[in-house]
C-alpha cells in the first residue's frame, strides 16, 4: 500500500527533527570538553556578528512585528516581539556577560576523605542537550543559545511562528560565532519549522537526545510541555507577582516602586500584577498608590476599599486576584498587615516574585521567611526578577519549582554534577 502524500510529509519532518536530537548529541560531546577560552571566544565572536549585523536583524524584526500588528496581536506582545538597535546591543552584551562569568564546569563543589582513604570530590559537569521552547521574545534566541554553551550544552531551540524571522537572523550570529571559535555548529540549533508537530518530537526527547526541556511563553504552552514532555522540565506556568506596601512603608519609595513594577515593562513575568496594601496604613497611602498608577497610565481593578479611594478604579472580579495581565492592568486589595499579605499570595500567587515595601525589618524578615515563592524581595521592584539582574549575565527562564533549578536559570542552574573517586588500591569487604 502505497503511503499518501501527508504521512510521507509527517515521516520527512520527524526524521529532520531527530536529526537535530542526533547532531546536538555529538556535539555535545564536543562542548563538555571545550576549553573556557575557546567557549568565551564564540560568545564575544556573537556578541560583534550581531552588532555588525544589526540592519539585517532590524529587517527580519520588522517583517515580525507587521505581521503581528496585522493580526491584531496586543500592544504588550509587539513590545515583548520588538527590537531596537539599543535592545539588540544590550543583547550583544548579554553575551559579553556569560563570558565574562567564570566556567563553571570542572569546579570542584565539594570534597571529602572516608575512613578507608578514598577521596571524593563532587564536580560540576554540563547535563548535555537542552530544548528551549519559546514564544515572542528575539532575545531569548541569543540567551539560551549563549548560557548552554558556556555551560558546556547543545541548545535546540523552537521558537513560534510570531518571532520566528527575528530569530532566525539572531541564530545566524550564534553560528557565526562558533564558527569563528572552530566549535560545531550544531552546538545551537533552530528548528527550521514553525509546524507545531516539531513541538510534540521534541518533547519526547528526540530518542534520547534531549536530556532537559525549558518552556518560556505563556500558559497555555507551558502547560502542554509539563502535560506531554517525556524528559524532565524547568519551568513557570505564570508570573502572577505581588507587590505588598506594608503600614511601616515610606511612601515615595512605595510609590516609584510600584509604578516601576507594574509599568516598567508590563509584558515580562517579573511584572507586578497584585497591589496589597496595609489596612493599618494610613487612607492617604492607598490613594496616593492608585493615583500614582493611573497617571502612569494603568487601569487598576480594585476592591471595596480601592473603590472608595478612587472614583477612577474599576470593580475586580473574582479572577481578577491570580491573574496574570501582562497589560497595563493591576488588581488591587487591601489586607490585614503582612499576615494577610502573606496568606493572599499563598492562594493567588505562582510562586514566581513577591515583594514588600516597609521600613520594619521585622516584618520583612517574616516577609521574606514565609513566602515560598523562587524570588522575595524587601524593598525593591519585581522587574529585577530577571537573570542579567543577578548577575548571571542572562537567564533561559525563572523556574519556579523546587527539584535542580529554582528562580532565574543561568549558567549554574544548566550544569549537573558527577562524583570523581580517587583511591589507592581499596576493595570493598565482602
Amino acid at each position: 500500500m502505497s503511503v499518501g502524500r501527508s504521512e510521507q510529509k509527517a515521516e520527512d519532518l520527524r526524521e529532520s527533527i531527530f536529526a537535530i536530537g542526533r547532531a546536538a548529541r555529538a556535539a555535545a560531546r564536543d562542548l563538555a570538553l571545550a576549553p573556557t577560552a575557546t567557549k568565551n571566544a564564540a560568545l564575544c565572536a556573537m556578541a560583534a556578528h550581531l552588532r555588525q549585523d544589526t540592519a539585517q536583524l532590524l529587517k527580519a524584526n520588522a517583517s515580525d512585528v507587521e505581521a503581528a500588528k496585522a493580526n491584531g496581536l496586543t500592544a504588550a506582545f509587539i513590545d515583548r516581539l520588538t527590537l531596537t538597535g539599543a535592545r539588540i546591543e544590550a543583547i550583544a552584551r548579554g553575551l559579553e556577560d556569560i563570558a565574562a562569568l567564570p566556567d563553571p564546569i570542572g569546579a570542584t563543589l565539594s570534597e571529602w576523605t572516608r575512613p578507608n582513604g578514598l577521596k571524593i570530590a563532587r564536580v560540576r559537569v554540563p547535563i548535555g542537550v537542552i530544548g528551549i521552547i519559546y514564544e515572542s521574545r528575539p532575545n531569548v534566541t541569543a540567551d539560551a543559545g549563549g548560557l548552554c554553551l558556556k555551560a558546556g550544552n547543545a541548545a535546540i531551540l523552537r521558537t513560534g511562528s510570531d518571532a520566528f524571522q527575528s530569530a532566525s537572523a539572531i541564530h545566524a550570529c550564534l553560528v557565526a560565532g562558533l564558527k569563528a571559535a572552530g566549535l560545531p555548529e550544531d552546538a545551537i540549533q533552530l528548528i527550521p519549522t514553525t509546524s507545531r508537530s516539531a513541538v510534540g518530537h521534541l518533547l519526547s526527547g528526540l530518542g534520547g537526545t534531549v536530556d532537559v526541556i525549558v518552556p518560556r511563553g505563556g500558559r497555555s504552552l507551558v502547560e502542554r510541555v509539563q502535560d506531554d514532555a517525556r524528559v524532565p522540565v524547568f519551568a513557570h506556568l505564570e508570573g502572577i507577582c505581588h507587590t505588598y506596601v506594608d503600614k511601616a512603608a515610606d511612601l515615595d519609595m512605595a510609590k516609584a516602586i510600584v509604578v516601576n513594577a507594574k509599568m516598567r515593562r508590563t509584558g515580562i513575568c517579573g511584572a507586578t500584577e497584585c497591589l496589597l496594601v496595609d489596612k493599618a496604613a494610613p487612607k492617604s497611602v492607598l490613594a496616593e498608590l492608585i493615583t500614582a498608577l493611573l497617571e502612569a497610565g494603568c487601569e487598576v481593578r480594585g476592591d471595596e476599599s480601592a473603590l472608595a479611594a478612587d472614583a477612577r478604579v474599576k470593580p475586580a472580579a473574582a479572577d481578577d486576584y491570580g491573574k496574570e495581565f501582562l497589560d497595563s492592568i493591576i488588581a488591587v486589595k487591601s489586607v490585614d498587615g503582612v499576615d494577610g499579605a502573606i496568606d493572599h499570595i499563598a492562594r493567588f500567587g505562582s510562586q514566581h516574585t513577591d515583594a514588600i515595601i516597609t521600613n520594619d525589618d521585622a516584618t520583612a524578615a517574616r516577609f521574606l521567611n514565609e513566602v515560598d515563592s523562587a524570588i522575595v524581595l524587601h524593598n525593591a521592584s519585581t522587574q529585577f526578577a530577571d537573570g542579567g539582574e543577578f548577575g548571571f549575565g542572562a537567564e533561559i527562564g525563572i523556574a519556579t519549582g523546587k527539584m535542580h533549578a529554582r528562580g532565574p536559570v543561568g549558567v549554574e542552574q544548566l550544569t549537573s554534577f558527577k562524583y570523581v573517586v580517587r583511591g589507592s588500591g581499596q576493595t570493598r569487604p565482602g
